[in-house]
């Protein structure tokens, strides 16, 4: 981790709803889960089911996104589950899109696993491959920490923790699943992105764009937390504009998903939570 000073920005009213909403638990891990890849929410143990709006954030609207926390163990492990996200493009203020990251930063949890469906642009990655994110580049115009006084200028030199991407990587290896790494590129959407934006995308270094993500992970390091991100690759933008929908993206998540659900079940144990 970077020397930033973590701060708390979380709503209290919202952590106070989600504390009592779990009863007891105390999750080590905070997970948010991308278009199609809810598979992983099923292998949770003693499963406590918490609505988005039980605790004061707003329902999301997107397909494939369900809208609730589940919070409980998944392979020994306590965890609270983010099924589904709040996006900029639905109307949301900056704070509500993170409000769920610093709400779980604001428990008490220091880890925090992102993950989403992606348009892949680099000629390396094909449909259903796992990259896990090594570096991104915020293009939605917005930032989380804007407005919140005093400024914390938050070293993100490391934001996707280096010693998590290794052991990850190195687990992956071990169980015989082959993992990228790439630079992960946030726009806000709705709109998929023109061939001339890709094209601007694969210059600046990119290598997946999607619609979320930065924003979560900029408040996740500002407020102290390690983060580990992965990219399930739905679909990839080649040369000249290739046509792209949304139902692609689930159909792709579906299938993929439950690979990276195993991936991340069998290696939170190996740990040190």
């Amino acid at each position: 981790m970077t020397d930033t000073p973590a701060r708390n920005l979380a709503d209290p009213a919202v952590v106070d709803a989600l504390r009592t909403a779990l009863g007891g638990l105390q999750p080590k891990v905070f997970i948010t889960l991308g278009s199609g890849l809810g598979a992983l929410a099923e292998h949770i143990n003693d499963p406590i089911d918490i609505p988005f709006t039980a605790v004061g954030l707003p329902d999301t609207t997107v397909e494939g996104h369900s809208g609730a926390f589940r919070a409980g163990h998944l392979n020994g492990v306590p965890v609270l589950v983010q099924r589904g996200r709040i996006h900029l493009y639905e109307g949301q203020p900056i704070d509500r899109v993170v409000a769920a990251v610093r709400a779980a930063a604001g428990l008490g949890i220091n880890l925090f696993v992102v993950t989403n469906a992606a348009g892949g642009i680099n000629d390396t990655l094909a449909p259903g491959d796992l990259m896990v994110i090594n570096d991104h580049i915020n293009f939605t115009g917005m930032h989380p920490s804007i407005g919140h006084l005093p400024p914390v200028f938050v070293d993100m030199s490391d934001a996707y923790t280096m010693a998590l991407r290794e052991r990850f990587i190195a687990h992956a290896k071990a169980v015989g699943e082959h993992v990228q790494q790439g630079v992960y590129i946030g726009f806000t959407g709705p709109s998929y992105e023109t061939p001339a934006e890709i094209e601007m995308c694969r210059r600046w270094g990119g290598h997946a764009v999607g619609m979320s993500t930065v924003n979560e992970v900029i408040a996740a390091v500002d407020a102290g937390m390690q983060v580990f991100g992965c990219s399930l690759i739905t679909n990839v933008h080649k040369v000249g504009g290739t046509p792209t929908n949304h139902q692609e993206v689930i159909e792709a998540g579906d299938i993929a998903g439950p690979r990276l659900a195993a991936l991340l079940e069998s290696w939170l144990p190996q740990l040190d939570l």
